[in-house]
């Protein structure tokens, strides 16, 4: 095909029509002529905007499925074909369309599969290899015969490789039968590793010929090259995981064997990447953890098995011993990555190695400070330690933040820590709820320091409220409060400490009710200021009708909204629940969202506490929470409804939460690396309490 042909109709095209990922698709045009036409540098850089046009970061739209006639004709005329091919291949393979009909853009590639066919018998094997792979994403199986008929001339290990797996996408029968016979150590690597997937994905039974031809392909990343795509890099990964999602005991006890066999290769490559796929399989599997840690613990001097039995935490308690020995070697890193794991695993042996040595272990200081983790214990050394190390000069903000915490944790029993809390306050004025802390309870004379301190660092609202909550006077609260509100600064928290101050911030009401807001596509920050506004009237001076008002709004301009604002509905809903039966005007706003799982929960729990459990459906709240739960939107939330719905009536919960609890995999697949493991481990014992 010759370029004029390839670019026909090209400017005739309605291309403002049409969208890609930044807007109309007016500038595809001269994209397109650049790639056919430009030198290599610009018909490079052509290639890349289409990608991030087009194809931005796996998503296709309308300007995609208009794209493709003219970039197949662009391929077919020989210009940058393997480029182009792979583009087509990445629109076909995607499943993610924007304002684009389903199906489409696939759709649209296969209509062009007369021109690409031909290219499997390209003399360029790079050309044959990518429109193997090009064509095996367009699932259609018209393209079968043209692939068996390459697969059984070509010679080129890579490309038959491609045309294998291609295959096994429109073919899987077929394509297995091949593959099983080319599991053997006789079979060139590329051949071989494709074999493996291929049986992988048509669910074969997994046996000892497949478990030896993916040990015998580590380190997968030594065998592959540029076009190969993540699966095979990561092969190992990607074997544990899809046995794993299978969720039968010889899938899992495969798995695990093939992780087991890994972890113990004398090569450190081979272990790296077993340490890799273990992670995956410890973070999906509840049964992955006991089985790995024996053999993941010898492994504790590297740094990814260090982060790993620290992510399993509590879990991890059969490495302790080694990790206790690591801590205290010389080498201040490996000693380092170990304690902060043993912070993690066994916190009271961690302490006094941690007193020790707080300034040269940033990572164990920061593990026994993080404010997601459970308290760390109270340690009279490790107390010492903190003092002393609040006292240097210049630390930065992310150290003096641990330390705060933990003395935070700690409470009353730091407080001779209070002087050192004091000192920072003008320069971290998040060390003010630290120095409640510590204070809480004392004598007279420590919340005397202790306010002495707050009054010193007056200006922060955080510490201001402090004042307040050490000696019960508002009056450097309700200043703090007012200008914050006149302002606009941090409106949400002013409206929240106007909340907690109750009575004594009736003065306020004006300014409050004056700074709600009523803008139909609010940000986030505008909507948790009106939410902390409504339960300011209500703990104020009990006005419920403002505060349903303000939150029937907020619900309002709510519905339908992307993901951005699920969290704040959330907020929203708990604020409705805290207003009990005064809130009963919000219950069809509440019983609406029941059908969400993202907002599910916690419209259980506020129809729970307004409507009561004697007049609601608790089988139909049940459900509803336990669709937050299985679809992931809300987990947490879904499991503590659950909990919830348990104690309010009689209803039996084993038939919801059976299958939570007795499940091999996590029901938590998403959160803070560290808490994911925990979490699951907490919701699934809350709900085992169940039935």
């Amino acid at each position: 095909m010759d370029l004029t042909a390839a670019l026909a109709g090209l400017d005739d095209h309605p291309w403002a029509a049409v969208s890609h990922a930044y807007g109309p698709a007016g500038d595809l045009p001269d994209l397109l002529r650049e790639l056919a036409e430009g030198d290599d540098g610009a018909a490079g850089e052509a290639v890349s905007e289409l990608y991030v046009s087009i194809l931005h970061q796996g998503t296709v739209y309308s300007a995609s499925v208009d794209a493709v006639p003219f970039l197949a004709r662009i391929a077919a005329a020989g210009i940058r074909t393997v480029d182009v091919l792979g583009l087509l291949g990445g629109l076909a393979e995607s499943q993610d369309e924007w304002e684009a009909a389903e199906g489409a853009v696939r759709a649209a590639v296969v209509a062009q599969l007369p021109l690409l066919l031909p290219m499997l018998s390209d003399p360029d094997e790079a050309v044959r290899l990518t429109a193997a792979w090009a064509v095996g994403h367009t699932g259609e199986s018209g393209a079968v015969a043209a692939l068996r008929e390459r697969w059984a001339a070509e010679r080129d290990p890579d490309v038959a490789a491609e045309l294998l797996v291609a295959l096994g996408r429109l073919d899987p029968g077929t394509a297995a039968d091949a593959a099983r016979a080319l599991l053997g150590e006789e079979t060139a690597v590329p051949l071989r590793l494709a074999a493996v997937l291929v049986c992988l994905r048509n669910g074969e039974r997994w046996g000892p010929g497949h478990h030896a031809a993916v040990l015998g392909l580590l380190p997968a990343r030594e065998h592959t090259v540029d076009h190969y795509s993540q699966d095979h890099e990561e092969l190992l990964h990607t074997v544990v995981d899809t046995l794993l999602d299978r969720d039968t005991d010889a899938d899992r006890e495969a798995a695990f064997a093939l992780l087991e066999a890994a972890l113990g290769d004398p090569r450190p490559e081979v272990r790296a990447e077993a340490l890799w796929a273990a992670d995956h399989a410890c973070y999906v599997s509840r049964s992955a953890p006991p089985r790995l840690i024996p053999a993941i613990a010898p492994l504790a001097a590297q740094d990814a098995a260090a982060s790993l039995l620290a992510k399993l935490g509590p879990l991890a308690a059969e490495a302790a011993p080694r990790l206790l020995g690591l801590a205290g070697l010389p080498d201040d890193a490996a000693a380092d990555r170990a304690l902060a794991a043993l912070v993690r695993i066994d916190p009271r042996q961690a302490a006094p190695l941690l007193a020790r040595d707080l300034e040269r272990r940033p990572l164990a200081r920061a593990a026994a400070g993080d404010s997601g983790a459970t308290a760390f214990p109270f340690d009279r050394d490790l107390l010492a330690a903190v003092r002393a190390r609040l006292a240097v000069e210049g630390l930065g903000n992310n150290e003096t933040a641990n330390l705060v915490h933990l003395l935070r944790q700690w409470g009353p029993r730091a407080v001779v820590g209070l002087p050192e809390l004091c000192a920072v306050l003008p320069h971290f004025p998040y060390a003010a709820s630290a120095v409640t802390a510590v204070a809480a309870g004392g004598p007279p004379e420590v919340r005397d320091r202790a306010a002495e301190g707050l009054r010193s660092a007056a200006g922060p609202l955080q510490v201001a409220r402090a004042h307040y909550d050490v000696t019960g006077e508002p009056g450097l609260l309700l200043d703090a409060v007012a200008e914050r509100l006149a302002s606009s600064r941090e409106r949400a928290e002013a409206a929240q400490a106007a909340a907690d101050l109750g009575a004594a911030a009736a003065g306020l009401l004006p300014a409050l009710l004056a700074a709600v807001g009523d803008d139909p596509e609010p940000t986030a920050p505008q909507l948790d200021a009106d939410i902390a506004t409504a339960r300011a009237f209500w703990q104020i001076d009990g006005d419920a009708e403002e505060a349903v008002r303000i939150l029937a709004s907020v619900l309002d301009r709510t519905t339908g909204t992307r993901l951005w604002a699920r969290w704040t509905v959330v907020r929203a809903l708990r604020a409705a629940a805290s207003l009990g039966a005064a809130g009963r005007d919000l219950i069809p706003r509440l019983e609406a969202l029941l059908d969400d799982p993202e907002k599910a929960a916690g419209a259980v729990l506020a129809l729970l506490d307004i409507a009561g459990p004697d007049t609601v459906d608790l089988g139909r709240l049940a459900e509803a929470a336990l669709r937050s739960v299985e679809s992931g939107a809300d987990v947490t939330g879904g499991c503590e409804a659950l909990h919830t719905l348990a104690a309010a009536g009689d209803i039996d919960l084993g038939r919801y939460v059976g299958d939570l609890v007795e499940r091999d995999g996590r029901i938590v697949t998403s959160g803070l690396a560290y808490d994911i493991i925990s979490e699951d481990e907490r919701l699934r014992a809350l709900l085992a309490g169940l039935y």
